[in-house]
């Protein structure tokens, strides 16, 4: 198989075309492209140009203002799954460094339908200072979570699954909006050995959908150990396998690891923002390898565990969570 140089970029209308050749074709190349480099860029998700750029304005004028404004939605004891995360506090699997940056986390809107999946999330926290922040993170997340459910179903058939099967798994899923400022560096020369913006790692979730982020600076790893820059255009939203999905296919579809590299030097007095959707399923989700992907030449790889162990694990991992 000939390794990609650049991501393949595909249409989410061609699947919801009611063309079933178009349909089957996505659901091909679909795969193909999680099984070569691991990431995709996709159109037709939904979100509109002039929407993206509001989001960013907003999430900028967040990041822009003072700690002091920013720290109160900082919530003690919920490891961080909701409100403003400040910078040091997430250090990816394996490396002893922090990543530089800070975040803010929207997860689902409590509804009152009587499903027991709220008692274990926490509320939505949104900073008053910023009256459009809420509209327009929320509308983001249903937005991509809209999308993300398409992309399942597509995932599902070249699994040669029921197209439904992820439906029910995902309701109400435990996603997660991250709007993230990669802060500007202003004494390179202090940074503490291996201090980067996102150090290499892969994403604990069943899929990741990446709007445009405001710089470069992402790099995935191919399977042949090259690291490659990607970028998107402004109408797509770049996806890839997460850690779950991988468990769930006994590795088949492939969690790519990827890294946000620090700027050249002449760039490091500027800010990043990236605002990646992690599409998680509901905590109960049983994530044992599908039989279909184990077999003499794939044994299985992984423990049996379900989705909401395996976050808890991770959130450890991260040190956003105590043990």
């Amino acid at each position: 198989m000939k390794l990609l140089d650049e991501i393949p970029s595909l249409d989410l209308s061609d699947f919801t075309s009611g063309d079933p050749q178009k349909k089957q074709k996505f659901v091909e190349d679909l795969g193909a492209a999680f099984n070569n480099i691991g990431f995709v860029a996709i159109k037709g998700h939904g979100l509109t140009d002039g929407f993206t750029k509001e989001l960013y304005q907003t999430v900028e004028d967040f990041f822009q203002s003072d700690d002091a404004v920013k720290q109160p939605y900082e919530i003690p004891g919920i490891a961080g799954q909701r409100g403003y995360v400040g910078k040091g506090k997430e250090t990816a699997k394996g490396f002893k460094v922090p990543d530089l940056k800070e975040f803010y986390h929207v997860g689902q809107v409590h509804r009152n339908d009587g499903d027991s999946v709220w008692s274990e999330y926490p509320q939505n926290v949104f900073p008053i200072e910023f009256p459009e922040f809420e509209k327009l993170t929320v509308g983001a997340y249903q937005t991509l979570e809209n999308a993300g459910k398409l992309l399942l179903r597509a995932i599902a058939l070249y699994l040669q699954l029921p197209e439904d099967y992820f439906e029910e798994k995902v309701k109400y899923g435990n996603s997660i909006l991250r709007a993230i400022h990669y802060f500007p560096i202003t004494n390179p020369d202090a940074l503490p050995e291996g201090a980067v913006r996102a150090a290499a790692h892969g994403d604990i979730n069943l899929i990741t959908l990446l709007m445009g982020a405001s710089a470069e600076g992402l790099e995935v790893l191919r399977t042949d150990g090259k690291w490659i820059p990607i970028t998107a255009l402004p109408d797509q939203v770049v996806v890839n396998v997460g850690d779950m999905l991988d468990r769930l296919t006994n590795h088949k579809l492939k969690s790519t690891i990827h890294r946000v590299v620090n700027p050249p030097r002449e760039k490091m007095g500027t800010s990043r923002y990236s605002i990646p959707f992690f599409m998680h399923p509901r905590s109960e989700m049983d994530l044992t390898s599908l039989e279909s992907c184990v077999d003499a030449g794939n044994p299985k790889l992984y423990t049996d565990m379900s989705a909401g162990e395996f976050l808890e694990e991770r959130l450890i991992e991260l040190g956003l969570k105590k043990k």
